[in-house]
């Protein structure tokens, strides 16, 4: 099982990115798949979740600016960040699980990427 994330970069205040994570190894069609941030000295963080059926779900403190949305024909997962904030500047991470879609406690998703950085100033 391979996750690999992507589009991370530094951005302005108010600007957009769209991360984007692909998968191999496993049934991606089948899993749920969901996106993450860890600030140095904090918790892992629980931003988005999307099943098999393209359901979403949010964190609270990631609606109104975050949208997650896969592609099952590449394979990938993307989470669409809008207004950017210095406060959103940290390591973004892709998550897979074939049960786990709506609970966003880090040790329930089997398998991680390694993370892509975001940076606002």
């Amino acid at each position: 099982v391979q996750l690999v994330e992507s589009g991370g970069g530094s951005v302005q205040t108010g600007g957009s990115l769209r991360l984007s994570c692909t998968a191999s190894g496993f049934s991606f069609k089948e899993d749920c798949m969901g996106w993450f941030r860890q600030a140095p000295g904090k918790e892992r963080e629980g931003l988005a979740g999307i099943d098999s059926h393209g359901e979403t779900s949010y964190a609270d403190s990631a609606k109104g600016r975050f949208t997650i949305s896969k592609d099952n024909a590449r394979n990938t997962v993307y989470l669409q960040i809008d207004n950017l904030e210095p406060e959103d500047t940290t390591m973004y991470y892709c998550a897979a699980d074939l049960q786990t879609c709506w609970v966003f406690l880090p040790h329930l998703w089997n398998y991680w990427g390694q993370g892509t950085q975001v940076t606002v100033s």
